[in-house]
């Protein structure tokens, strides 16, 4: 159900084979981009995914290195003419440096040729589709206005056709109501609930992509039990005094939370250029095996059930062949 694409890696500052912070998820009709560092639009364009439907960003907090490419994308956005209009979601720390962002230097005194909507989060549901939801929720960084998301896969049961057919119920819109849990009354006077043709729930994934985190002892709730982790990761343990007078965590940290909270993968994102990814790999799979470093343009599929895949791009071997 969800498809992720990483767009930057990095943390803080560009490397040559990595770029700043920025990731899209996929789901469905629906695409979301998380954070939007300097350099996101060309690394959108590399990665093959373009513009299309590319209308809803989301921030995890106003720091320039996961915002900064907003003036190039929204520039190229309002003049592209085919975005009817762009939402950006952040607290308001974050909105307030992108309002500026806007409207002092991109479109200093011009008018939106389109409806640009800065949301102010909140903790809670902010989004709702058909088939998932997203959730915010707040995270423990270096200011105020910081959040993580989670999107949330609805669960669902199959329709047993065959049983709907050996109790005659017709294939019309009752068919749909079971399936919404709701009972009908055939002509017959049959009541039919829902569990008399459905079969057993079958459990929505649940993808958890945290930005830069100081503390992990705040997102064990919120974490627990999700398919796919996606959080930072700029420090390897040996630093962690450094890692928390900075405002993040270790690897070491990363793995400790997956493990005790009953995830199934993660993935490690917004790594220093200080580390060699095999350092980063050794210290979290020896607390949690499943465990992988993004790099950009990597692409993973989350099947229903939270079942992860890795499809490595071909831009994406060329690239980190020699790290």
């Amino acid at each position: 159900m969800f498809e992720i694409l990483f767009l930057g890696t990095s943390a803080s500052a560009p490397s040559i084979h990595r770029g700043l912070p920025s990731c899209v998820i996929l789901a469905g009709e629906y695409r979301f981009m998380i954070d939007c560092g300097e350099g996101t639009q060309r690394q959108l364009l590399r990665s093959g995914l373009g513009y299309k439907r590319m209308n809803r960003i989301l921030l995890t907090h106003g720091h320039l290195d996961h915002i900064l490419g907003l003036g190039g994308l929204l520039s190229t956005f309002v003049r592209w003419g085919s975005i009817e209009e762009i939402e950006i979601w952040g607290g308001k720390p974050a909105l307030d440096r992108v309002e500026s962002l806007i409207y002092q230097v991109v479109l200093r005194d011009e008018k939106p040729p389109i409806p640009i909507h800065l949301y102010d989060l909140r903790e809670g549901k902010m989004f709702r589709a058909k088939e998932f939801n997203v959730t915010a929720f707040p995270v423990t960084h270096r200011g105020s206005g910081n959040f993580g998301f989670i999107f949330q896969e609805n669960d669902r049961s199959p329709f047993l056709v065959e049983k709907a057919d050996a109790l005659g119920i017709p294939n019309n819109a009752e068919r749909g109501k079971l399936v919404r849990g709701e009972s009908i009354t055939l002509e017959d006077g049959r009541v039919i609930t829902p569990d008399m043709v459905l079969g057993e729930i079958t459990r929505g994934a649940k993808l958890v992509y945290i930005g830069d985190t100081g503390r992990t002892d705040n997102l064990r709730d919120h974490v627990k039990d999700a398919d796919t982790l996606i959080i930072e990761s700029t420090f390897l343990e040996s630093e962690a005094e450094e890692a928390k007078a900075y405002g993040h965590i270790t690897s070491h940290q990363a793995a400790t939370l997956a493990s005790e909270m009953g995830v199934k993968a993660l993935i490690l994102n917004h790594i220093s250029g200080r580390y060699r990814e095999r350092d980063i790999i050794h210290e979290a799979r020896a607390i949690f095996p499943n465990t992988y470093v993004a790099r950009d343009f990597d692409n993973f599929q989350m099947k229903r059930g939270g079942e992860l895949s890795k499809i490595v791009a071909q831009i994406d071997k060329d690239d980190n062949e020699n790290e």
